[in-house]
């Protein structure tokens, strides 16, 4: 049998349709949720992109507490992280966006305004994600013990 095929079939046997509905559930909520706010808030061609920005960094904050809190605060599910941070907040935040306002502001001749946007981005949602870790470690745990 060719290695490839051996993987390929584990690759399905570790396929978990329940699994895959709860990722495509939160991916359709938080799509749906970012589509809405930038509806609400629409991009100004040649202007910093904001809710692009915020919506990235609150998803950073929420994805640090979140993961914090199923890793090693509440007992094991199966669901809770497919669903909420791979579905929900893969689809809610979006770098694809983020790429392309970028571009478009390089294309539109505002190079130092991106670069200024690009680096607060990285910084603001590394920091927000290390902030979100940091708050979810200082609530007390249920379920699991604590390191």
């Amino acid at each position: 049998m060719p290695v490839g095929a051996t993987a390929s079939r584990r690759a399905r046997v570790r396929l978990r349709p329940a699994v895959l509905a709860a990722v495509a559930t939160g991916g359709m909520l938080g799509g749906g949720l970012r589509y809405e706010l930038v509806t609400a808030f629409p991009v100004v061609a040649g202007r910093v992109p904001w809710i692009t920005f915020a919506i990235n960094v609150s998803g950073a904050f929420v994805l640090g507490v979140l993961l914090t809190l199923v890793l090693e605060r509440w007992p094991p599910t199966r669901y809770v992280r497919p669903f909420a941070a791979i579905g929900f907040l893969g689809a809610y935040t979006t770098f694809s966006t983020f790429a392309v306002e970028s571009d478009l502001l390089v294309k539109d001749g505002h190079v130092a305004i991106t670069v200024i946007y690009d680096a607060l981005s990285l910084v603001a949602g590394l920091a927000a994600c290390f902030l979100g870790i940091v708050a979810a470690r200082a609530r007390p745990a249920i379920g699991r013990r604590t390191r």
